[in-house]
């Protein structure tokens, strides 16, 4: 069974793990973590297993009436088990708990996986940053929600809630 955690110092050995694995040489720096932990407007998210290890993890920054997903992992021991999905669905109830209508995020123009999950949540292309990342002038694909309080937009996120279920049964 999986818990969400609000990101604490405790956490970021299992994070930094978890960016080793899926950034290699190019993750943030445990610094920018605890920045964020701290940051007002940031909220970050871990998904808890039943050993008390965080095996994924969610990152947004809340400014009026958007959210601006910053980062997002799971430990690749751990993908393809519904945490992901837990994550996204979490920072959403989130948004609507405090009235934020639109949520957006930059992803690797080769990133299906990712681009993957995010369009599986409402999320859609509207944009390219050229040389975006750092490591390799790669572009970020940048995507964003509806408004996520729109009729259609709530039916897909229930539609993904309840798939959430059948996952983690």
């Amino acid at each position: 069974m999986l818990k969400i955690e609000r990101m604490q110092l405790a956490h970021l050995d299992d994070v930094m793990e978890i960016e080793e694995n899926c950034y290699g040489e190019h993750h943030w720096a445990r610094e920018s973590f605890v920045n964020e932990i701290d940051n007002q407007i940031s909220e970050y998210l871990c998904a808890v297993n039943n050993a008390g290890k965080c095996i994924g993890y969610l990152g947004m920054w809340n400014i009026i009436d958007e959210a601006h997903i910053t980062n997002f992992a799971v430990n690749p021991k751990f993908q393809h088990q519904g945490a992901g999905h837990f994550l996204i669905i979490n920072a959403i109830e989130k948004c609507y708990a405090k009235k934020i209508k639109y949520i957006t995020l930059e992803v690797r123009a080769s990133n299906e996986k990712a681009k993957r999950i995010y369009e599986k949540f409402g999320f859609k292309s509207l944009g390219v940053r050229k040389k975006y990342y750092q490591d390799n002038n790669e572009d970020a694909i940048i995507m964003w929600t509806e408004n996520i309080f729109n009729e259609s937009y709530k039916a897909l996120f229930n539609q993904n809630r309840e798939y959430l279920k059948e996952i983690l049964k």
